[in-house]
């Protein structure tokens, strides 16, 4: 009987290659996977500050033109000018108003109604949901049955009666949109706090004979930041798109003043003679919303909210 010979890697016969090393590989992958998730959280966030900065600081140190109120005995008065044109980035509106100064005072306006309305709606809808689901009972019935009233009717619905009944100004709009925020943001941190409610660190602070206020602001609320912050950043691209439908339709900031949604509006007149006046705004609208959510999809997934 003869004796076996050694196998030789395939790789030495000049057969097929020899698998490659999985622990090289897998290091590989990880930092792949390691980039990704950076870029999916630094690109739509850096995006956002200089889009931000852009809006609110760069008129206080670069003059841009007035974005309301163009004169058509200024010598430099164009109407409808195409974009590039000298002093015109992104050019002019059908009444001469240059469009690039507009964009940024309308960035202003997103921001501001955004932002306002999410923090407004974390806070009272916050403390409703934290109150339901850890007091339970009656409360937890009585304020979900309003919550979920609110939550059947359409956002836009609720926020056109509201602003139709408040008025068209910034201010209204904000409170007319936190008739979505608030009840959404209930709902989100009810359900986190039934998450946290039974478990082992809260029980024994309950048996210690903390207050329960105590426990609500030292425990409860620190432990449910994550899915709050999470779902606050989705919501402000909600709440941006809904402010821009206000205005397209009229239930919103009114011109002259701008705002990116009458600005679609204002160019879609237009739109047979050029695009590019509701093309604009349109494109600042998608990528302010689409850098939101993608910021919230990153967060998401950096702190293993489900």
């Amino acid at each position: 009987m003869g004796v076996p010979l050694p196998s030789v890697p395939d790789a030495l016969l000049g057969g097929a290659p020899a698998r490659p090393l999985p622990d090289l590989v897998s290091a590989r992958q990880l930092r792949a996977e390691a980039l990704g998730r950076t870029l999916r959280l630094w690109v739509p966030a850096g995006f956002l500050i200089l889009l931000f900065c852009a809006c609110f600081i760069w008129p206080h140190i670069y003059p841009v033109p007035s974005p309301v109120n163009a004169s058509i005995l200024d010598p430099t008065y164009i109407a409808n000018a195409p974009p590039f044109t000298p002093g015109h980035i992104f050019g002019t509106d059908p009444v001469g108003n240059d469009v690039f100064s507009r964009i940024l005072y309308g960035g202003q306006i997103s921001f501001e109604v955004g932002f306002a309305v999410t923090g407004i709606g974390v806070a009272v809808g916050g403390l409703i949901g934290i109150c339901a689901a850890y007091w339970g009972g009656v409360v937890d019935a009585t304020a979900m049955r309003v919550v979920d009233i609110l939550i059947a009717f359409p956002a836009l619905v609720i926020a056109v009666v509201i602003a139709e009944a408040l008025g068209p100004s910034e201010p209204d709009v904000i409170w007319a949109l936190c008739a979505f925020s608030i009840p959404a943001s209930a709902r989100i941190a009810r359900g986190a706090t039934l998450g946290i409610r039974e478990l082992p660190f809260m029980v024994a602070a309950r048996l210690s004979g903390t207050r329960s206020w105590r426990m609500i602001a030292r425990h409860i609320v620190p432990n449910i930041i994550p899915p709050i912050a999470t779902f606050s950043l989705l919501g402000v691209g909600v709440i941006v798109i809904l402010e821009g439908a206000l205005s397209y339709l009229g239930y919103g900031i009114q011109l002259p003043q701008p705002s990116w949604g009458n600005m679609i509006f204002q160019g879609s007149t237009t739109i047979s003679q050029s695009i590019v006046p509701a093309l604009i705004p349109s494109c600042f609208l998608l990528a302010i919303v689409v850098s939101l959510n993608t910021l919230g999809d990153a967060l998401r997934e950096r702190w293993g909210v489900q």
